[in-house]
């Protein structure tokens, strides 16, 4: 993709560079991880331990309170895919470890989140090979693009993600009974954490007209644009690419939205909205949307395409 810049109506194409060396996109991130993946760091190249002897590059929390692993290189490598599995392994065989480093940086109170584990791995390129391997293990390995370019512009594009549970037939078929990937997958199969909870548990005791609305609401978000995964946890539905921009709640009487936007640009704001900034709540968002009906959904439309533009998207 060319990119170019505009100054005085003439168009000068901006050329792309690249780091120096892999730590410079590490520190990067770090130092803007709240801004790019809405995360907070825990520490960076933590070690593993003696038996297991092994860095992870960012280890951080989510937004959700899940725990994130992220590992960088600044080229095309397939070793990146095998060491995010490798820590992805190590992670599920140690929560009391990631716990641990989590009180530390965080306070005692924090409660890790595990039904969820976000492993991303950042790399100017991936090979078809590569995302291959990811599609047929199943694990939830999140491949991410980055390109810099001369004038500090930086964009990062999700490349893949798994959104669904794969079975283990589906491994060996898709693997078409290959040795090595078929063990790959079952590693994965061992490795991974599919999603403990599901649309149904949100959505189980509502009347059919609150089942209606929600079905309304949920196909709007998810078609706004292809790259948003739905994502189910235990006291709502977060709607997100990179982070949550969009948390659903399910009430007998309502279906509450919680949208990543600044109360203060919302003006005025509508009769279904209410400033959630300081006020607990599950899921992430400071605007709270209460919707009973199709029409005060259809009011508020806008409101969910500008939270999505809101975080990048």
């Amino acid at each position: 993709m060319a990119i170019f810049e505009i100054d005085k109506g003439l168009a000068k194409r901006v050329k792309p560079i690249d780091f120096k060396v892999e730590k410079d996109l590490q520190r990067l991130v770090e130092d803007n991880l709240k801004t790019i993946f809405n995360c907070d760091l825990i520490a960076s190249e933590f070690f593993t331990g003696n038996i297991h002897s092994g860095r992870i590059d960012t280890l951080a929390l989510s937004e959700d309170f899940n725990p994130v692993i992220i590992e960088y290189k600044k080229v095309a490598s397939s070793e990146l895919i095998n060491q995010s599995l490798y820590y992805l392994h190590w992670i599920k065989d140690h929560k009391g470890d990631f716990q641990i480093a989590a009180n530390k940086a965080f306070g005692k109170d924090v409660k890790v989140e595990w039904s969820d584990i976000r492993v991303i791995c950042l790399a100017p390129e991936y090979k078809k090979y590569d995302v291959h391997a990811v599609q047929v293990m199943g694990a939830n390995i999140e491949l991410w693009q980055y390109k810099i370019y001369e004038n500090g512009i930086l964009s990062i594009d999700e490349v893949y993600r798994r959104t669904t549970a794969i079975t283990q037939h589906e491994y060996t078929e898709g693997a078409l009974k290959n040795p090595v990937m078929v063990e790959a997958g079952k590693k994965a199969a061992l490795t991974r954490k599919t999603a403990t909870y599901t649309i149904e548990q949100h959505t189980e005791g509502l009347s059919a007209t609150m089942l209606e609305l929600f079905n309304e609401i949920r196909d709007f978000i998810v078609e706004l644009d292809n790259s948003i995964e739905e994502a189910p946890k235990k006291h709502y539905i977060a709607y997100k690419t990179s982070q949550n921009f969009v948390c659903l709640q399910t009430y007998k009487n309502k279906i509450a939205l919680y949208l990543k936007l600044n109360p203060e640009d919302i003006k005025p704001m509508p009769r279904q909205g209410r400033d959630m900034t300081n006020i607990g709540h599950f899921g992430t968002g400071d605007v709270e949307l209460n919707l009973q009906n199709s029409q005060d959904f259809e009011e508020v439309k806008n409101l969910i395409r500008e939270a999505l533009k809101n975080i990048g998207g």
